[in-house]
């Protein structure tokens, strides 16, 4: 079959074909929206100011009598569809149910031009049968690695890279894990919206200095959190405050150290974070090296960064390349090597030249342009299908 070039091919026969994106988005998540605010929301906020945006989640298990649906408006054309199963149904009946309230839900919408858009493979169970427009997999973490996951997994992802369009990874080494898995992949790693967190720097500035050093983290406390790094902290410099922010989820609070002088201050909502992190000296990445952290590329890096905060980070791949390579965050193994790296960061009274780096770096990275080049590429993609199809 020969593919014509776009020259081969009349503007006439292009149009008809070469329709863009899809009107409709509909997103199938393993995260909630209202959890923590990050890459799906991030995305899928810029993509609904010129698509109209449903977002179903996982469900959950709380109706007393029917399964339905719940919608939850998030913005001017953000839905968030969050289906209500009754409890004791094993895993196939749930799966039966989830087609039910798709079948319903895409009837009722009457949606004739619309795009899949997947974050967890398990949502193929209840809608592969459907013909969307285009099926777009934004494989944003290794999900199979993280803990509790569902054994079939692996085999719905190798599905879905059968049936999608285009593919969109969460960083570098997760693109390079998954490459030659499909034809049509490309690698977006974390990005930042820049002006929100660069208010943490007016605020520090307005603020009087802690009177004693103050380390943070954000984010989900979970399988993938150094506890033992914490503690080793908190217990060789007890004059040092930590706060620690974000929900604990997968895991046994009991575990966590209960040092005085570490703050578990709970999930706080995106907004409220350049003035919480505004009170910090250096910021936080202390991750375990496992499975569920081998290709994960930290939003929460050039978030710290766009505050103007010094970065301690475990030697996770996306953050030493490039991060670290350029010296923009310290890299360490132990708890030992945080202190060091603390210590250094904490006596150095000139933080001019760094920071100019920083903002060098992240001056070409931010959401918006992350959702422009998106967008770009699944023209592209369409436009491609359709002088395929013109050739055929």
């Amino acid at each position: 079959m020969k593919i014509l070039n776009r020259t081969n091919a009349t503007t006439t026969q292009v149009k008809s074909l070469y329709n863009k994106m899809p009107a409709n988005i509909i997103c199938f998540s393993h995260l909630r929206w209202d959890f923590v605010f990050q890459r799906p929301q991030h995305l899928l906020t810029r993509f609904s100011r010129s698509f109209r945006v449903f977002f179903i989640e996982e469900p959950v298990f709380d109706a007393t009598g029917a399964d339905y649906y719940s919608y939850h408006n998030r913005g001017e054309n953000i839905q968030v569809v969050v289906p209500h199963l009754s409890h004791g149904k094993d895993a196939s009946e749930n799966i039966i149910k989830l087609k039910a309230l798709l079948a319903n839900f895409m009837e009722n919408k009457n949606l004739a031009d619309y795009a899949f858009w997947y974050y967890t493979p398990m949502a193929l169970e209840f809608s592969r049968k459907y013909l969307p427009e285009l099926v777009i997999y934004d494989c944003m973490d290794e999900l199979s690695a993280f803990k509790f996951a569902p054994e079939e997994l692996k085999t719905l992802e190798k599905e879905l890279l059968k049936k999608a369009d285009i593919v969109f990874t969460g960083g570098q080494s997760l693109y390079e894990a998954k490459k030659n898995q499909h034809a049509n992949m490309y690698a977006f790693p974390s990005s930042i919206e820049k002006e929100h967190f660069e208010k943490a720097r007016q605020i520090k500035k307005a603020d009087t200095p802690n009177s004693e050093p103050t380390l943070g983290f954000y984010g989900v406390i979970d399988e993938r959190f150094d506890i033992d790094l914490i503690r080793e902290i908190a217990n060789n410099r007890p004059g040092w405050k930590i706060q620690l922010v974000g929900p604990v989820v997968k895991i046994d609070p009991a575990t966590l150290p209960k040092n005085s002088n570490i703050d578990y201050l709970g999930s706080r909502n995106y907004q409220d974070l350049p003035e919480i992190i505004a009170q910090w000296d250096i910021a936080l990445i202390p991750f375990l090296l496992n499975e569920s952290t081998r290709f994960i590329s930290p939003t929460k890096t050039p978030e710290y960064l766009a505050a103007g905060l010094p970065v301690i980070s475990t030697p996770i791949r996306d953050v030493v390349n490039p991060y670290g390579k350029y010296k923009l965050v310290s890299i360490g193994a132990s708890g030992q090597d945080f202190i060091a790296a603390a210590d250094e960061i904490l006596a150095d009274k000139a933080k001019e030249k760094w920071l100019s780096k920083v903002d060098a770096f992240l001056a070409q990275n931010s959401w918006d342009k992350t959702c422009s080049n998106m967008i770009r590429l699944i023209n592209e993609t369409i436009e491609n299908r359709a002088l395929t199809s013109i050739a055929q």
